[in-house]
């Protein structure tokens, strides 16, 4: 196929010029009709001009011929191209000399015979490939067909719609002792109180079926910007994949919303030069205006608890949503392809619910009732691999995403009003620190992400004790585990406890462990099976000598469009 193109090519290219400088022949066969007659006609010239049986070959042939004259170049493309330049006898073209009509009509016919010889050349190509050319035929009216039909049937000249829908079945199961501490879940028919193992089983332990689906739109009006509106809806209500019963069951894709349809992103991200970029929305995350993400667990695979989605550190991942704005500075651009560079990033989100609120009272963009969040990061690192360092200022109430059921007591030891319902100054600064290393090929040696994360809050329920918080979380993974394209994940850590009180350390620990295998069946549709383990999930509440922990299996499918 490349000969027969490249054959074609060149026949159709060289008939293509050779038209374009035959144009002057319409000019020169207007002398037949110029009204010229024999008298005028130089007969001694035509006959040497006919005569020649020379061809010339190259243009220096020509002894009168400069290439100072204007039409050098026209001339010796004829020669050397198409050979259908014949001079003089003499060696000269005397090209100021009138053409006769007689010497027109042999330069034409000249031509005419390079002409016809191509044409007889690319007849003998189309005829030996004709199958091929059929079948290239074919193909581009199918093209042709498939263009027009999404031309017809597209939205947006600028939209993508990306979609994702996720299908959850599985269950929790309480197991250990069973201390009647903290008045969970509620009495049994005689009044007594159900325990913490039997009230959770209770009322969380059921089989469910639910499923969480997003629907992004992707605008860009410069090819740069994006313009993102999310759709997305779900009905994990009341399943522990929200984290009901215990917060430290909800998954990186619970949602809840019973069913309804909200926007839940809104924002507009644009270039400003080459390294910075600005972004600004009604409705954002923290989280997705860092710029670089220190981890690698879970990217490709469908990873189970949220705990672990937000790098083990939530108390700077903490996806904080709301009305805000950020920038990112990287210099990416400046290096080369594959070496690591640098990224730093600042944002302001207010809290959903308060940075659309006029009351300044209760909330407000940027005022003191926001529940306003700052959070920053600087991260230096590649594909390969890569750290951060984190940091989040907080006003009262801005939620630690997940942790024991003793740490997020009492808004998390921060809340917004005291007993006597007037408005406090409690707040908080975190920290983390992430890194991640994954190898050049997939085999043996996983991927490795790591995080620490620490917590200083101020104002628990009396808004002037300070309580200190922590996590941390090391997660492996695999790729092409069995098959191409399956991924093995397994990680474990501690999600935030509290480890310092003004009045003492207590005992607030509690490990997290998930391992899940996703089996990719198609590259639309992924089926992820998993299990974890809380195995102190109320922390401090949970009695000295007693032990309840909780477990949970799930298989997620995924389907992508």
């Amino acid at each position: 196929m490349d000969f027969l193109s490249t054959s074609l090519n060149f026949g159709v290219r060289n008939l293509m010029k050779l038209f374009q400088q035959l144009l002057v022949a319409p000019a020169a066969l207007g002398l037949l009709a110029s009204g010229a007659n024999a008298a005028d006609l130089n007969i001694n010239g035509v006959s040497d001009y006919a005569a020649s049986e020379e061809q010339v070959t190259s243009i220096t042939q020509f002894s009168d011929v400069y290439p100072t004259d204007w039409a050098y170049q026209a001339l010796a493309n004829l020669i050397e191209r198409y050979g259908c330049v014949a001079g003089y006898p003499n060696g000269t073209f005397r090209g100021n000399r009138a053409m006769t009509r007689y010497e027109a009509a042999a330069l034409l016919n000249a031509c005419l015979d390079r002409i016809t010889e191509v044409t007889d050349e690319l007849r003998r190509l189309i005829k030996e490939f004709e199958t091929e050319l059929a079948l290239i035929r074919g193909r581009v009216d199918g093209l042709e067909a498939r263009v027009g039909e999404l031309e017809s049937t597209q939205f947006s000249t600028t939209t993508k719609l990306k979609g994702k829908a996720t299908f959850v079945m599985g269950a929790t199961h309480a197991k250990g002792d069973n201390p009647k501490a903290g008045g969970y879940y509620g009495t049994d028919s005689k009044g007594n109180p159900l325990g913490l193992r039997r009230g959770y089983n209770s009322n969380y332990g059921a089989f469910t079926f639910s499923y969480d689906l997003r629907l992004g739109l992707k605008t860009s009006f410069t090819g740069k910007d994006l313009l993102f509106t999310r759709l997305r809806a779900g009905n994990m209500d009341n399943t522990p994949w929200e984290g009901q019963g215990v917060n430290l069951t909800k998954i990186d894709t619970g949602m809840d919303g019973d069913g309804q349809v909200v926007v839940d992103r809104l924002y507009y991200r644009f270039p400003l030069g080459s390294n910075f970029t600005v972004i600004a929305g009604p409705m954002l995350r923290n989280t997705e205006m860092m710029g670089y993400k220190p981890a690698v667990y879970g990217k490709g695979g469908q990873k189970l608890l949220d705990f672990f989605a937000v790098l083990g550190t939530p108390g700077v991942w903490s996806k904080e949503t709301g009305s805000g704005f950020g920038a990112i500075y990287s210099n990416k651009s400046n290096v080369a392809k594959g070496d690591a560079y640098w990224t730093v990033a600042a944002n302001y989100v207010a809290d959903a619910g308060e940075g659309n609120n006029s009351n300044p009272q209760t909330g407000g963009f940027m005022t003191d009732n926001s529940r306003g969040n700052v959070t920053a990061q600087i991260a230096y690192g590649s594909k390969k691999w890569g750290v951060g360092a984190g940091y989040r200022y907080n006003q009262c109430r801005s939620a630690f995403r997940r942790g024991t059921q003793y740490a997020a007591a009492n808004r998390w030891h921060i809340p917004c009003y005291n007993s006597d319902g007037e408005r406090s100054g409690a707040d908080a600064n975190s920290w983390s620190f992430n890194a991640f290393w994954r190898p050049d090929d997939s085999g043996w040696i996983p991927s490795i992400s790591a995080g620490v994360g620490q917590s200083y809050l101020h104002g628990d329920l009396n808004y002037n004790h300070p309580t200190t918080t922590s996590s941390w979380m090391v997660g492996l993974q695999w790729s092409d585990v069995f098959l191409m394209g399956n991924d093995l994940g397994f990680a474990v850590g501690q999600p935030t406890f509290v480890t310092e009180t003004d009045s003492g350390t207590p005992d607030d620990g509690n490990y997290a462990m998930e391992l899940w295998y996703q089996f990719q069946v198609t590259d639309n549709i992924a089926i992820t099976p998993g299990v974890f383990w809380l195995s102190r999930p109320w922390g401090e509440i949970t009695p000295d000598d007693k032990s309840v922990g909780i477990f949970g299996g799930l298989v997620q499918t995924v389907f992508k469009f």
